[in-house]
This record gives C-alpha cells, structure tokens and sequence, in this order.
C-alpha cells in the first residue's frame, strides 16, 4: 500500500482521496505501482488547478459574460465532485465559491453599469425628441431640415431602451420630423401655386397691354399702361420658364404704343432728350448695384432706381432699347441672383445632391480599402484595375462635391 497527504492506494489497487468529509473512492489503479497511480491522479488535480486558475484569469481581465463563467464553474466542480483526483479538493471547492462570488459581483456590476447607460441613452432620446419638436416649427427650412436628419443620425447612434419606451420616444421623433415635412412640403406647394397665380394674371396683363398697344388715345392709355405695370410688379414673378416671354410680349406691347405717341409728340424731342440723360445717370447708378453681393441691399437699390426712372418719362424712340436695355440688364442679373438663392435654399434638390454625394464617397471609401487589401495580399493585378476604377469614382465625386457647393455648403 502507498500514501501521501492526499490519497492512498490500497492492496487491492483502489485509489482513494482524503477530504474534509473523509476518504473517497477515486478509481482503480491496477497498470503499474501504487506510486505511480497517485501521480497519475495528481496530475489531474494539477489540470483542475490550472483550469481553475485560467478561469479566474478569464474573469477578471475579459468581458466574459456571467452566464459563460457560471457554466465554465458548474463544470470544473462536476469534477471536482467527481472525486476522480488526488489533491486538496476542498481548496478547490474554496476556490470555486469565491469565484461565483466574484462572477456574482462582477453580473451586478454590469447591471448596474447597463442602467446607467440606459438611464443616459434615455436622457439623450429625450432631448431629440425635445429639439426634434422645436424643430418642427421652424420655417428655416434649411437649417432645421439639416437638423432633423443630424438628430437621426444620432438617434441611430443610440443604444435601444426597453421596447415600450423606445417606441413611444420614437413615435414623438417621428411625429415631429413628418410634421416638419409636411409643413415644408406646403410651403413649397404654397410658392408654386402663388408663381402659378402670377403666371396667370400677367398673361391677363399681356392680353389688355396687346389690346390697347394701337391705342391712339394717348393719356388714358398711358395711364392705363402704368396702372398695368404696377399690377405686373405687384403680381410677383411666374415660373422662371414663363416669365421672359411674358415680359417681352409685355414690353412689347407698350413699346409700340408709346412709339406712336412719341412720333405723334415730335415737340417733346427735346424734353426726351432730357429724360434720357436722367435714364442714362439711372441706368450708371443701376449698373454700379452689380455684381450682386448682397441681395436684399440690390433690391431695394433697383427699386429705388426703378421708381425714379419711372418717374422721369419717356426718351426718344431710337435710344429707348439702349438705354433700358441696360437697365433690364441690371434687373434680370438680379432675378438671377434671386433663381440661385431659391436653388441653394432648395431642400429637395439639396437632398438629392447629398445623397449622391454620400453614394460616391461610399463607393470611393470602399474601392480604397479593397486596393490597400489587394496590396496586402501582393495582388498587384487587382489592386492596379481597382486603382483604374477608383479615379473613375473619384472624378464622379468631384464633380458631386462641386455641385453640391452650389448650395452653400
């Protein structure tokens, strides 16, 4: 028979270990000698020992879920159970209680942890939805549409709160940000049918202009003809597609009336004459507005100008074209400044331009980081035909960027 501290082997070959319980049966040993199945059995107490210390390992310097841990425990202590070892098993038994104690307080930890990210992620959805809110009614429809699809962004960035809270946050978010749409949408809708409505009381204008345009009853006309430009000022401007035309039948119109008239009053060449230098200072003072750096500044300018001109009078007939062809000149370089602020304050063309934009640098990001993979693998080949794709992509994006600078940013 042979012993040590921990286990003995009997005559028979039976293979005990002695724990605080007393001696359990360990197995039977009946290969060699007695000396070598006690350190057939220690050597697997000494695996036990090392597995048990890895674990603890596991559980103090890695994420290592508390559910895993507890399994990994169950099943070191099934073994220990088992009895099949020589060594200290209550050391290890020891062991393997303070680690669930460990694994107990480590689970409490992270719950606690997780209800503090929850508390804060639910603050900042919260705060979202407050200013997603506010934002819904705004009129800068812009800044808060840019806004509103920053907040998304972020929201997505979040982590989820229980199902109930979140889908009652999310409602209000969304809620707000369709509230926004559809308050842009009418706007947009509002300013189309009001250029509809221009468009069609200057094809009215047009019709009476034309029809009083071989008038010879000079005053009356004439004063109807004022009458009717202040309705065209006051209509607004129609769509960018009508408006030139309407214009020219417009002034067209009253170029053949107030032709007749000045032929007719050949006596007032010389207070024509007169009118046309004042016209020719004006249209100097008009031109001076350009280029239009500060649109509401050339405006009121215009207007300013405009009323003085229309205050002078009528010029002689042959320097008519020159001398408010520079005027026009002036205005419709203004009304062009006023087409490009209306397409850099378009939301749904800038949304468009952004959307390409974001596709292009996707694809360019992604082509980028294929090449640098096919360098890496020593795919020369590859990398170069990926190289020739990647300028093609670029240039798209160039040009997607240049145009999206169109609107301001």
């Amino acid at each position: 028979m042979s012993s040590d501290p921990w286990g003995r082997v009997d005559e028979t070959g039976t293979v005990y270990v002695r724990t605080a319980d007393g001696e359990q049966v360990v197995g039977s040993w009946q290969a060699g000698s007695p000396e070598e199945a006690l350190a057939y059995f220690e050597r697997k107490y000494e695996g036990l020992v090392v597995e048990i210390g890895l674990l603890e390992k596991r559980v103090q310097t890695t994420d290592l879920s508390a559910k895993d841990a507890q399994v990994a425990i169950d099943h070191i202590r099934e073994q220990v159970d088992a009895h099949h070892v020589v060594g200290d098993l209550d050391a290890l038994r020891t062991r393997l209680d303070k680690l669930v104690r460990t694994v107990e307080a480590r689970r409490e930890e992270r719950k606690a942890q997780r209800a503090k990210q929850s508390d804060a992620a639910r603050q900042a959805k919260e705060d979202l939805v407050t200013e997603a809110e506010q934002l819904a009614q705004s009129d800068q429809w812009r800044a808060a549409g840019e806004r509103l699809r920053s907040l998304v962004d972020t929201w997505k960035s979040l982590p989820r709160l229980d199902r109930k809270s979140d889908d009652e946050l999310w409602h209000r978010f969304s809620h707000a940000r369709s509230a926004f749409s559809k308050r842009r949408k009418a706007h947009f809708a509002q300013l189309d049918a009001q250029r509809e409505e221009a468009r069609r009381i200057k094809e009215r204008l047009v019709a009476e202009a034309e029809s009083l345009s071989n008038s010879t009853d000079w005053g009356p006309t004439a004063a109807r003809y004022r009458e009717l430009m202040a309705e065209w000022k006051a209509a607004g401007r129609a769509q960018r597609e009508h408006e030139d035309d309407l214009w020219n039948r417009f002034r067209g119109a009253q170029d053949v009336f107030f032709a007749a008239r000045s032929s007719v009053f050949a006596e007032r060449d010389a207070e024509q004459a007169e009118n046309l230098k004042l016209k020719e200072e004006l249209a100097e003072e008009a031109e001076k507005i350009l280029p239009v750096s500060d649109l509401k500044a050339a405006r009121a300018a215009f207007r300013s100008i405009n009323e003085r001109w229309e205050a002078i009078g009528h010029v002689p007939r042959d320097a008519r074209p020159k001398v408010e062809g520079r005027m026009h000149s002036v205005e419709r370089a203004i009304q062009e400044a006023e087409e490009a602020e209306w397409r850099r304050t378009n939301p749904e063309a800038r949304a468009r331009a952004e959307g390409l934009t974001g596709q292009l640098q996707a694809a360019v990001d992604k082509l980028t980081g294929q090449i640098e993979t096919a360098r890496a693998q020593g795919n020369t080949a590859r990398a170069e035909k990926l190289e020739r794709e990647l300028e093609g992509r670029q240039a798209l994006l160039d040009q997607a960027l240049k145009g999206l600078q169109e609107f301001g940013g």
